[in-house]
């Protein structure tokens, strides 16, 4: 870890220790303005899991694990440890270069596979139409699964149409429940529809309280496809755990910086997947349910939004 993510790490994890309690309560507190619809079911424990309808009528859990960055053990542990505590839609992806522990990590917990929602990514080295299908089989052998809940292209890159016939017959066959996109902005999407006979049911894209993403967030709903956030905390960039406005809305709600973040994106009708090895951390983002962000709260962080990437790497 270098020196940057080692501050935002003690950061993050002096506000946990300063404005919040530890356990967990899954309950559902006030409803957020979704893309589908809301559901809740209730498992044989009685935990509560709030999921989204995608548009093709599968649900979908409104908050999951990310895996981006975790590699080995450390990966297999984490997913492991993110199931147990009541986590169901794990995200990866080939080029996270993490898929077998991934898998591992799902073998480990024990849960049911009819109870998890796993997603990969076809990436850009795999674009095409014979390379999509080579490239999700692979996928499929590294996880250890006979499916997939969700695959999405990674990035608009290559032989786009290509790939999307591809994960249009993987999905008819039954191969893959639902299929998406990643990193699409909104030309690129319309260009894919001109041509898509399956319509994509997610957009996983940067968003987050410094890029909300309004024009995003508005196409999106147009269309009926689910928004979903990685790095819904901005990996901590431009000092994000120890922002002034964060810090008094987690003291009034007595809750984390991290909670605030993730209730805002759930409010929003935002799917978002934190991602942590840090088992306090795991079980923290998780506990977001039990309290409401007010307007008055809502307002203060939409005017955080500097409407640019902080992943310039990334354009």
């Amino acid at each position: 870890m270098d020196s940057q993510n080692q501050k935002n790490e003690i950061n993050r994890r002096r506000f946990l220790q300063s404005t919040a309690a530890a356990g967990i309560y899954l309950g559902l507190f006030g409803m957020p303005k979704l893309f589908g619809n809301t559901i809740m079911d209730i498992d044989k424990e009685g935990t509560q899991i709030t999921n989204v309808k995608l548009n093709n009528g599968i649900k979908m859990p409104m908050l999951g694990f990310g895996t981006y960055g975790l590699k080995g053990e450390v990966c297999q542990q984490s997913v492991a440890s993110a199931l147990s505590v009541g986590y169901r839609l794990i995200d990866t992806a080939k080029v996270y270069g993490n898929e077998e522990a991934v898998g591992k990590g799902i073998k480990q917990s024990g849960i049911n596979r009819k109870e998890l929602f796993v997603t990969s990514k076809l990436w850009v080295d795999d674009a095409g139409y014979e390379n999509a299908k080579k490239g999700f089989e692979e996928t499929l052998t590294k996880l250890g699964l006979e499916y997939l809940d969700l695959y999405l292209i990674h990035r608009p890159r290559g032989d786009v149409k290509g790939s999307w016939k591809a994960m249009e017959e993987l999905y008819k066959a039954g191969k893959i429940r639902a299929i998406g996109i990643s990193n699409f902005d909104s030309d690129q999407m319309a260009d894919l529809l001109s041509y898509a006979q399956v319509k994509p049911v997610v957009n996983q894209i940067e968003t987050h309280a410094y890029y909300q993403q309004g024009n995003a967030y508005n196409v999106l709903k147009q269309h009926n496809i689910q928004m979903e956030a990685w790095a819904p905390f901005a990996e901590g960039r431009n000092g994000l755990f120890t922002n002034e406005v964060f810090a008094k809305i987690a003291k009034k709600h007595s809750k984390t910086v991290a909670q605030v973040n993730l209730r805002w994106h759930y409010q929003r009708g935002i799917v978002a997947i934190p991602r942590s090895s840090q088992k306090v951390h795991i079980i923290e983002n998780l506990n977001i349910f039990d309290f409401k962000l007010d307007h008055e709260d809502m307002s203060a962080i939409e005017k955080l939004d500097l409407n640019k990437t902080q992943f310039p790497e990334w354009s």
